[in-house]
């Protein structure tokens, strides 16, 4: 989708994903796209805020894959309510 794709844009490598809270994570983290809520908000908000420039009424979450079935690719499942209550704050 559109907020997929404007990630993309910004060409981030694993350790913008992983962020300082992520940094020892014991498996691969890039392609996480919900992850950034937590550890790139900056990016987040930047797409956002592109998203209402350009004349948007509404914002999308980042949070397509926050769920426990996703997150459980990445070992991620405990994070998965503080990513949702934060991906709802940041939009």
């Amino acid at each position: 989708g559109g907020m997929g794709t404007m990630i993309q844009s910004y060409r981030l490598e694993e350790e913008d994903y992983r962020g300082k809270r992520f940094a020892d994570w014991p498996s691969d983290v890039k392609g996480n796209n919900d992850l950034l809520i937590l550890t790139r908000p900056d990016v987040i908000g930047a797409i956002e805020k592109a998203y209402l420039d350009a004349g948007a009424d509404i914002l999308e979450t980042n949070t397509f894959n926050a769920t426990q079935v996703s997150q459980a690719d990445y070992g991620m499942e405990s994070i998965v309510y503080e990513l949702n209550v934060e991906g709802a704050r940041l939009a």
